[in-house]
């Protein structure tokens, strides 16, 4: 079975053969913490698992797609912790996907390390490039390995029987020993190699896909050009160059050569291409970055991250470069930075008065130069905390100058004071400090200085004054301002440009005593309020200055506020904990899932003029026009267990469908659960919404596991902004929790968009 699916695609190479013995390698997880553990790379090549050399149990293992990367030598803070004790080469770090920890090996030589970086930097290259055929020979052939117990490379039907309960299917016996006969060809009782995918195909038949082709196949065994066209146009709503484009999708999609030569499309490439990214229901244009970039920053909502050094709580949670480098490799583009003295009159970065761990600031600069532009180029926001003594602030500027160089923008871009906000393409590459300013950005391009600047409160202040006692704690802390005013170095003042932290009395005192290259920063509540109370007055105000939001003080276990409502007011930098995984991180990937996955995307016109009557609470400012949405949710396709379940039990699965927007917009509705098939569950079922403000609008699936006794458990899901919907048949790819993605897991979907107020005319 495993030289059947990769034979062509893997040529095994000394690396490779030597993984495949066996090595014993230190696992290090602190200063204090080797242990010697033995690896060894799988016979499929896609699995690798270790065990203790003293016991030989608590064997762990990994499958190779769940590696993002491998970094090579003392690339982690655990490791640069050993750096006198082991040397670089025998050292490296495995980075998985998503909010799982990484794993920190040490080899017994240079060569060994070498042996296992460059084999599984090959075998991340393998998966990373795979195309949908391949990917589902992984998947069977992942079945099969799990399912044949005895390891003789062959499966009898209560190998089988198991492996249908593994893979979410709750099927009759009688059904089963039907299928199973009708793939064993050589009549041994067993399957193997060809006749398990035999199997497999015959178990994954898609009769609702089937049933779709011969509605357009004159013959139904394959689609002309022209039928495949008259598909695209009428179901897909493709509209220019759409014989091209069918040509291209033939080419592309079907598998046999005949076929293509003909230019006709058998049910296995329609399926293939209803599989791909072209059939899926993110559109593929939005995958690149095709929002005009030239407008002003305060123009953009930025993927933006608060106390970005945290893994865990706000309390008692460790502090790492990690969550820099996990923020950035998710295209964040506003970073947070909490600054303290530290011992040598060296800054650290922790969260003051906690017992959260703490890191050297300089680290925090080393890690975003290495980082900061690797998955996008647009700018960044540093947003700094400061408590440093003017001593060890000079010190930050010094780190952040010398470590960051011309990536550190130190004056305006073209010297002059601005008027407005340069836009995101006028900063490419430019790191952007964020935090208080001695006097005014004029004064300062002049040469001159003014008095210390009555700065904006940071966040420990700001939620100390939103809290209950907050008259007591108010005058409180007026008393102790006076007795130490903190002060500012002129060094790091110097560096402030466009983002000068300033104090919010009201919108009327920001238009009248401030500048667009100044900032405020609001608790979750004080937003709140603010959208309450005048929703219209923060829409207008963020056209022309930035707004960063940041969750309440009383989060300490790290979770999430929904961000939805401040972006339907147009707050440009809603701060979230990207350590916490759920609905608000997953509406954060979904909105920034588009143009290209830079970190910016550009408000809708109405946000983006000082004159608006836009409010989120009066859709009808927008103007009178309705989308009205259809999404049939036909099918689903080898979902995942969910995790923890009981040995042999099989999902109930339903699907909720959800709109995230302004109010009106807010709606949920899901269908019936199907009892007992994760693997192939059928609902075909229609759910209907209306939209009135689709520019802001979120559209948000999930798959839960029924439970009528408690609460359901979570599957999977998909989020993405409305206005990158394709209509027509369409896959939805199922993510994890963690927002990674669980192939071959998905949803299949028909979707018609229609703009009531285009029909009413």
């Amino acid at each position: 079975m495993v030289s059947l699916l990769y034979s062509v695609r893997l040529h095994l190479d000394e690396n490779l053969e030597q993984m495949q013995q066996g090595v014993m390698m230190r696992k290090v997880k602190s200063k204090n913490w080797k242990k010697q553990r033995y690896f060894k790379l799988q016979d499929d090549c896609m699995t690798i698992w270790y065990k203790s050399k003293k016991t030989g149990n608590a064997k762990s293992a990994f499958s190779v797609s769940d590696v993002e990367t491998v970094r090579e030598g003392h690339q982690s803070e655990v490791l640069q912790s050993l750096a006198e004790e082991f040397p670089p080469e025998r050292c490296f770090t495995i980075v998985f996907h998503g909010r799982r920890g990484n794993l920190d090996l040490i080899a017994g030589s240079a060569e060994e390390a070498q042996c296992w970086i460059q084999g599984l930097r090959r075998l991340v290259d393998v998966v990373t490039n795979m195309d949908q055929k391949e990917k589902i020979d992984q998947w069977i052939c992942d079945w099969f390995q799990k399912a044949d117990k005895d390891k003789d490379g062959r499966m009898n039907f209560k190998e089988v029987q198991h492996l249908l309960r593994m893979m979410n299917v709750e099927m009759n016996e009688g059904h089963a020993f039907r299928l199973f006969q009708m793939a064993d060809k050589s009549k041994t009782g067993t399957l193997e190699g060809e006749e398990f995918v035999l199997f497999y195909k015959a178990l994954t038949q898609r009769d609702e896909v089937l049933k779709i082709f011969q509605e357009y196949s004159k013959d139904g065994k394959k689609l002309t050009l022209l039928e495949f066209v008259d598909f695209l146009e009428q179901e897909q709503m493709e509209s220019n160059g759409i014989e091209e484009l069918a040509m291209e999708l033939i080419d592309r999609y079907e598998p046999s050569e005949t076929a293509k030569a003909r230019h006709v499309l058998s049910i296995d490439g329609f399926l293939m291409y209803l599989c791909s990214p072209d059939g899926s229901i993110f559109n593929p244009e939005h995958r690149t970055v095709f929002q005009d970039m030239s407008q002003s920053l305060c123009h953009y909502f930025i993927s933006s991250s608060h106390n970005t050094y945290l893994m865990e709580d706000q309390l008692r949670g460790q502090s790492s470069i990690e969550g820099y480098i996990r923020a950035l490799k998710r295209g964040c583009r506003c970073l947070e930075v909490d600054c303290w003295d530290g011992p040598n009159g060296e800054p650290i970065v922790y969260h003051g008065h906690t017992f959260t761990s703490k890191i050297p600031f300089r680290e925090v600069v080393s890690t975003l130069e290495k980082y900061a532009f690797q998955v996008s180029d647009y700018p960044i926001i540093l947003s700094i905390e400061n408590h440093c003594s003017i001593e060890q602030q000079d010190v930050m500027a010094q780190q952040l100058k010398g470590i960051l160089g011309e990536q550190l923008l130190v004056t305006t871009i073209d010297g002059r004071v601005p008027v407005q906000l340069p836009s995101p393409e006028e900063l490419r590459g430019k790191i952007i400090l964020k935090g208080k300013k001695i006097g005014c950005l004029e004064d300062s391009l002049n040469g001159q200085l003014d008095e210390e600047p009555e700065g904006e409160e940071s966040e420990e202040e700001e939620e100390e004054l939103e809290s209950e006692e907050g008259e007591i704690l108010r005058n409180e802390a007026k008393k102790k301002e006076k007795k130490s005013k903190q002060s500012l170095s002129e060094e790091l003042s110097a560096c402030i440009i466009y983002c000068k932290s300033v104090p919010f009395s009201s919108f009327q005192h920001s238009r009248t005593y401030y500048k667009p290259y100044e900032m405020s920063s609001f608790t979750e509540s004080k937003t709140r309020k603010l959208i309450r109370e005048a929703g219209n007055e923060f829409v207008r105000h963020n056209a022309w200055q930035l707004t960063r939001i940041y969750p309440s003080g009383i989060r300490a276990d790290s979770s999430n506020y929904n961000p939805q409502e401040m972006w339907n007011v147009g707050c440009q930098m809603v701060a979230l904990n990207f350590q916490t995984a759920g609905t608000e991180m997953d509406l954060c990937d979904g909105l920034f899932s588009q143009n290209g996955h830079c970190g910016y995307v550009l408000k809708p016109s109405f946000m983006r003029t000082t004159e608006t009557v836009f409010s989120p609470d009066n859709p009808q400012s927008r103007g009178d026009s309705v989308l009205s949405l259809a999404i049939q949710v036909i099918s689903g396709q080898q979902l995942p267990k969910v995790p923890n379940s009981k040995e042999g039990s099989i999902v109930d699965p339903l699907v909720r469908v959800e709109i995230h927007g302004v109010p009106d917009d807010s709606a949920k509705q899901e269908t019936k659960y199907i009892e007992n098939n994760g693997f192939n569950p059928q609902w075909g079922e229609t759910l209907h919404f209306q939209v009135r403000v689709p520019e802001l609008a979120l559209l948000r699936f999930v798959v839960e596991d029924y439970d009528k006794a408690t609460r359901n458990d979570f599957v999977g899901q998909y989020t993405m902004p409305l206005n990158s919907v394709k209509a027509g048949y369409r896959h939805i790819h199922l993510l994890s929790k963690d927002g990674t993605g669980i192939p071959p897991a998905s949803l299949f979907v028909h979707i018609r968009i229609v703009d009531l107020s285009t029909e009413i005319d």
